[in-house]
């Protein structure tokens, strides 16, 4: 799987130190606007091709799939091009804009077959495996909180007068689609789609949330999701139900030392070989890649389908509104 990348942020660093321990797929391409910004990564991961064109790289022959690391509002045209150009392709989190971008791309991986990945950690980890498996043994689930909270750095430039490109409206940023989202795929890849959303959220004067907490209710119980990036805070996922409790460490995105409590039993798990979550999305990814198994891949994409509804929902009850959404109809 010869993969090439969009983006040269910090979390390409991540991708390509994760991808280095991965078999059978590799780096053969990057892209940047201009060539002296790819260039140290390019010389520290081996990486042969340095594109300046975007489509120069979207139509390269030394790339079979490409790994989209770009600003928000930017994955939608640039996972359409390389989906155009016959392109497979992981993006970021979050994976458009908004469900009706999203369900554009869906139809167009289906219709030229080809795969279509969100980079989304947190479902992919051993961990998180392991909590799905288990958390029956609860019982009765009544209430998840799951608590997301980082400092941004970017937040003092915002505070400064500046808008850095995660605190615009007209890049689809905010913390519900930079951070939250880790919370929200935690809830619903365990327990499915909410009857009923609200988002309350902190707002900038543009109209971006800075830090918000997303209420979804389920039949019998509730989920609770906050996210913060203009304050730090005790990251934490506690599931509760009526035989017991599941405590994860370090929040939604990582999944690190579970905690399970059944009456006066303890049981503690951790299966994470390595620091760098990137690592198991992409061993799920390229093993589906060469399986050829569309028919998960598209499962995924239904279900990542979901998630973007809800983000949607979320941003609508809060009236948070990107440039994106004048560009297409929201779904429903």
């Amino acid at each position: 799987m010869k993969i090439g990348v969009i983006g040269t942020g910090s979390i390409v660093e991540a991708f390509l130190s994760a991808l280095s321990e991965v078999e059978h797929a590799e780096c053969t391409a990057i892209f940047s606007r201009q060539e002296a910004t790819a260039r140290p990564l390019a010389d520290t991961y081996r990486i042969p091709h340095i594109y300046t064109d975007l489509d120069a790289i979207v139509s390269s022959s030394a790339v079979d799939c490409v790994y989209i690391a770009s600003p928000n509002s930017l994955h939608f045209d640039y996972a359409r091009l390389a989906l155009e150009q016959g392109k497979h392709v992981i993006c970021e989190k979050p994976f458009a804009s908004n469900a009706h971008e999203l369900q554009q791309l869906i139809q167009l991986a289906k219709q030229n077959n080809r795969f279509l990945f969100e980079a989304i950690t947190n479902i992919h980890l051993p961990n998180y495996r392991w909590i799905k498996d288990n958390v029956h043994r609860l019982g009765q689930l009544r209430m998840i909180q799951c608590n997301y909270s980082q400092y941004s750095r970017k937040y003092d430039q915002l505070l400064a007068g500046e808008t850095p490109n995660v605190f615009n409206p007209q890049f689809s940023g905010g913390a519900l689609m930079d951070i939250s989202v880790y919370n929200v795929h935690f809830i619903m890849n365990l327990v499915g789609e909410p009857q009923q959303i609200r988002y309350t959220a902190n707002k900038h004067a543009n109209g971006i949330d800075t830090s918000g907490v997303l209420v979804m209710q389920y039949d019998g119980f509730t989920a609770t999701a906050v996210g913060c990036k203009d304050t730090a805070g005790m990251n934490f996922v506690l599931i509760q139900g009526e035989k017991g409790y599941i405590h994860v460490e370090n929040g939604a995105n990582g999944c690190r030392t579970v905690h399970l409590q059944i009456g006066d039993t303890t049981e503690q798990y951790n299966a994470q070989t390595t620091n760098n979550p990137l690592y198991y999305e992409l061993v799920d990814f390229v093993k589906m890649y060469h399986r050829g198994d569309y028919e998960q891949c598209y499962e995924l994409l239904e279900y990542s389908y979901g998630v973007m509804q809800t983000l949607d929902q979320a941003r609508q009850d809060a009236g948070i509104v990107f440039a994106a959404d004048a560009r297409s109809i929201m779904a429903p």
